[in-house]
């Protein structure tokens, strides 16, 4: 092998992006919230610090799985063929420690110092997405991101039992707008990538069903998220602020599913995957300032 093609050697950015730290903010900000929407006043800060970090490295492992189980995968698509794994700038043996590492250090902080409930759900979390998900059912069904989405809808749940120690029906529901969410979210990104899904024989919905069916069933999913985030308010759990923000975030999240359909504009597709993530940041923020401003709930 000549010099110019040997591999650069990783860094410590390589494996920050094992971890795929802006996903694992996304979970960590709804984890959070989680953990504020469980209590009427402050989250203790040492749960809230140590409940955090164990629900953050719990999840950068199984980011770190889902590189090493997609490196092919992953190196002959455009978006995914610079990660360090696929790349060659962190050897599989090395990314295999690594997710080891943040899985028992994850794993160790939930037991000691949070509680056991938390770490036995944050374990099926990551063995739900890890493993079920990366290995069986992203290559098994096209179906696969509405399966698998349930264990990226666990954050808030976790951070609610991690303060409470207990599953609260409030904390489901937090679940299902995650749930509900991330198929429109999921699917609208991948009408934009099929070529290269299809390319790598990943049966996502557009590459196995078209556009138009998915574009319909991002649309047909909308609903439903948009019903389903109406329900803090209905069961009590939020006041008249979220009231407001869920109709109008999810207005402009309808009005993106309805481009979509529409098939005028040919950045849709992206305008609405970003759209997605800017809107469940927004959501579960205004969430937690009507908690506060409007505590109408007995938790």
């Amino acid at each position: 092998m000549s010099e110019t093609t040997l591999p650069a050697k990783a860094s410590w950015r390589d494996y920050k992006e094992l971890t795929k730290p802006n996903v694992v903010a996304l979970m960590i900000l709804t984890s959070a919230i989680g953990m504020f929407m469980a209590v009427p006043g402050m989250v203790p800060l040492d749960v809230l610090l140590l409940g955090n970090l164990g629900i953050a490295l719990c999840a950068g492992a199984a980011a770190t799985v889902n590189h090493l189980v997609d490196q092919r995968v992953d190196q002959r698509m455009a978006r995914t063929r610079n990660r360090p794994v696929a790349r060659g700038r962190v050897a599989a043996p090395q990314a295999a420690l690594f997710a080891t590492l943040l899985g028992v250090a994850g794993m160790a902080i939930l037991i000691i110092w949070v509680n056991a409930l938390t770490a036995w759900l944050t374990l099926a979390s990551l063995v739900g997405y890890a493993f079920v998900y990366t290995m069986f059912l992203k290559r098994a069904t096209p179906q696969n991101i509405v399966i698998g989405g349930l264990a990226g809808a666990a954050p808030p749940l976790l951070g609610w039992t991690a303060v409470t120690g207990e599953i609260h029906g409030h904390a489901l529901l937090l679940v299902l707008i995650i749930f509900a969410w991330t198929p429109p979210h999921f699917w609208a990104l991948a009408i934009h990538r099929r070529e290269e899904y299809a390319a790598v024989d990943i049966p996502m919905l557009p590459v196995t069903h078209g556009v138009m069916f998915t574009k319909l069933h991002i649309l047909l999913y909308t609903l439903i998220m948009f019903a389903i985030t109406l329900l803090p308010f209905v069961t009590r759990m939020s006041g008249p602020l979220y009231l407001l923000g869920a109709v109008v975030l999810g207005g402009g999240f309808l009005y993106w599913a309805i481009e979509l359909l529409r098939n005028r504009n040919p950045r849709a597709p992206m305008e609405t995957f970003k759209y997605s993530i800017i809107y469940l940041m927004a959501l579960f923020v205004v969430m937690l300032v009507d908690h506060y401003l409007f505590p109408v709930a007995t938790l």
